[in-house]
């Protein structure tokens, strides 16, 4: 049976027209693989501009691949058949970074809970419809009478996030995709969210695609990370594993950058690693060869492959070239497939 989604090999170059001649290498040669069954949570971390939202729109179908493929059940999302596209628009929600703009200021939010329940045929009545959206209201938490009937600008943005979690939640589907989710809502308001990200995935077998900065979110979260530099998979696996112990340079600054509440932690290293050179703009070689502590000439010649250096994980990094290089697109088979955990994992510190 196929993949519930895949990405394929997949690049996105923006730029390079008649009159934008500078090219953006946004993704370069991503795989990923999520499958329908059993329900996952794929987190995928990197800093601004390592292509997360890229990733995002590749795989929602927003825009198109400049090489490589994005298949829904084995199916490339560009020749899909207006039945495919239904169900495929029903099986993959998505959950924005900005709650507010997802709204309409002119319309109260029951409209955002009404819309799919209409276009999909949820509901037989409008009695069927409202005890529908009750339900999934207090599935993520929210009270039905302290959220139907007001406007956008009268909720908090926890309330409008998790709003938008019961509007994916509604259809039921087999996968959400999380972009940022919890980048614009109160520090107080975050572990609810989660909580309620996690319980999609618990209780209603659903699976995710976790896109964030966060490596402490990530790691209290997912079972499965999928660490992104510059467009290219740096460091992937089990989540215990490339957290509790990175092996990709980038990967430990990552880790490392983490802030704790300890007056006596030097943070010298961390800032001489990030200042360690300009970012080179050649793909000759590896992307983090100018900001690398452990660079070699071989960093500068030509990019590094993946390296499965533990049988769930594998790494970007000359720094295990004895261990066995496997391809892209069989990234997948180093997740870990268990249940994930029933309880939130305590924040990830600096190892």
């Amino acid at each position: 049976m196929p993949p519930l989604l895949e990405a394929r090999n997949v690049t996105k170059v923006f730029g390079g027209g008649l009159f934008q001649r500078n090219v953006t290498v946004a993704l370069q040669d991503f795989s990923l693989v999520i499958e329908g069954n059993p329900p996952s949570i794929t987190a995928i971390v990197g800093e601004s501009g390592s292509g997360k939202t890229t990733l995002a729109r590749l795989l929602l179908g927003l825009i198109s691949p400049t090489s490589g493929k994005v298949l829904y059940e084995g199916k490339d999302l560009q020749t899909l058949t207006g039945a495919e596209r239904r169900r495929y628009l029903r099986d993959i929600q998505v959950i924005f970074q900005d709650p507010y703009e997802v709204y309409n200021p002119f319309y109260k939010v029951d409209h955002v809970l009404e819309t799919p329940i209409a276009k999909f045929g949820l509901a037989p009545s409008r009695q069927k419809a409202r005890a529908l959206m009750e339900e999934t209201l207090q599935a993520v938490g929210l009270r039905p009478e302290e959220t139907l009937g007001r406007y956008p600008h009268q909720l908090s943005g926890g309330q409008r996030q998790r709003v938008m979690v019961a509007r994916a939640l509604l259809l039921r589907p087999r996968l959400i995709i999380a972009d940022e989710p919890v980048s614009m809502v109160d520090a107080s308001l975050r572990a609810t969210i989660l909580e309620n990200l996690r319980e999609l995935n618990q209780r209603f077998g659903i699976s995710l695609i976790y896109i964030t900065h966060d490596l402490t979110t990530a790691y209290q979260i997912s079972e499965n990370i999928v660490v992104l530099y510059r467009g290219s998979v740096a460091e992937a696996g089990d989540v215990e594993l490339v957290v509790k112990s990175p092996q990709h340079p980038y990967t430990r600054l990552l880790v490392n950058s983490i802030p704790l509440p300890d007056p006596r932690r030097s943070w010298e290293k961390e800032r001489l690693a990030e200042a360690a050179g300009a970012v080179n703009g050649s793909n000759t070689g590896c992307k983090f060869a100018d900001r690398c502590p452990h660079v070699m000439p071989i960093c500068r010649q030509s990019p590094p492959p993946l390296y499965r250096t533990d049988p769930h994980r594998v790494a970007a990094c000359y720094l295990y070239r004895d261990a066995a290089v496997i391809e892209n697109t069989e990234m997948g088979s180093v997740f870990v497939t268990t249940t994930p955990q029933a309880e939130p994992r305590k924040p990830a510190g600096p190892v």
